[in-house]
This record gives structure tokens, sequence and C-alpha cells, in this order.
């Protein structure tokens, strides 16, 4: 499989690289500043320039063209109102579209668990802004006619992970490592029965292939 990673630099997508290319697929990572190139090398991923923001549908079509599938996992990480909506918003956007001109039927979007952060007191106002972008962007990848998986993770941990996870369209909310969610997402890539769905994701108890399987066999509306 020939995947077009973008967000392809930060802790799931690093992760991520690893795996696919371990298992012999091809994978391109688009970084945006120049200093995550080497971040995207090291991972195993061919680097590739590019801008969510800048970049018109039509520019990363022509870097998507010869993949087969899209893992999207790119964030604003806490920068202004007009980033989140730029990158979450619009970015998942343009991307999704993006793919369907270049033939990339397989889109998987790393998304926000609903529940994320609501513990707090008093939610920030760009915390509120990203989950509705987030929420926005998952209703607009859901209407397109690619083979989507939304996957919603928990709160993400950098410990070591378990292959260890709970999954499925509804789980209760809790925390998950970032190497489960990238293994979780490697499985996914790779079975195409797996498509179509929003699947919540924690650490759990069930092994991440079984999950995956299960997941594959769920008869569908």
């Amino acid at each position: 499989m020939k995947v077009f990673q973008i967000g392809a630099a930060g802790g799931v997508g690093r992760r991520l690289a690893c795996l696919l290319v371990q298992r012999g697929d091809q994978v391109s990572g688009m970084y945006r500043r120049p200093e995550q190139a080497d971040t995207v090398h090291d991972s195993g991923a061919a680097p590739i320039a590019g801008d969510l923001i800048s970049d018109t549908v039509e520019q990363l079509a022509e870097k998507m063209i010869g993949h087969d599938a899209v893992a999207f996992s790119a964030r604003a990480h806490g920068t202004d109102m007009d980033q989140t909506t730029a990158i979450d918003g619009t970015g998942l956007q343009k991307a999704a579209q993006a793919a369907e001109h270049a033939g990339a039927k397989r889109f998987v979007l790393v998304s926000v668990f609903p529940e994320a952060l609501r513990g707090a007191a008093e939610p920030s106002a760009g915390f509120e802004h990203y989950a509705a972008a987030k929420k926005e962007a998952d209703a607009y990848l859901a209407g397109t006619g690619l083979d989507w998986v939304i996957v919603r993770p928990g709160t993400l941990t950098h410990e070591q992970g378990t292959g260890l996870v709970t999954a499925g369209p509804a789980v209760v909310y809790g925390d998950v490592p970032r190497d489960d969610v990238a293994a979780f997402i490697a499985g996914a890539l790779s079975e195409p029965e797996v498509n179509r769905q929003i699947v919540e994701l924690t650490r759990g108890e069930e092994p991440i292939g079984r999950a995956v399987s299960r997941l594959a066999d769920q008869p569908r509306a």
C-alpha cells in the first residue's frame, strides 16, 4: 500500500510511518516546517513539503497522486483559533477533496473524543473551538464518497503501547498510548472492510488485531 500522511512529524504520525514502513508499505510524509523533514525521514517515510493552509486543493492532490490512502493526524496544537480553523477544519476539507481528485480512496482521520477535557471546570474558548472544528471536520468527511474511518482516541499518552485497546462506535472515555493509536490506524488501513465507521479508542483488554477484525465484521447501515 502507498500511504500519504498529513501530520507525519507528529507523535502519532511518526509512529504510524515506522509501522507502515516496517511491514513494507510505501509512505510519503508531508511536513510544513523545514526542521520537520528530518523527523519524517527518520521514520522511514519520504518527506514531502506541503502546507494545508497555503496549498490549494489542486496542489495537495498533485502530491497525493499514486497513493492508495491518506492518513490525516495533523492538528493545530493549541495555537490560535484561526490556525485551528485553517488546519483542523478547512485543512481537512481541502485534504479530503484532494484525495478524491487524486484517487486516494481510503482516508483515515484522527479526530478527538467527544469527552476530551470535559473534566475541566471551565473549558477554554480555544478548546471549545477546537472541538467544534473537529466535529465539523468529522461531518464533512462522513459526507464524502471516500472509504473513510474516523478514529477518536482518548487522552494521548507517551507510555509504551500495550497492543491492547477498547475500540467501538461508543466507548467509555479514557486514555490511550500514542503507540496503540498508531498501531490501530495501521491495522485499519490494511483492512478494507473497516470503512465508513467512527471508532472511539482507549486503552483496554482486546488485542488490536482482534479489534480491527471485529470492526470489519460488524454490520453497517
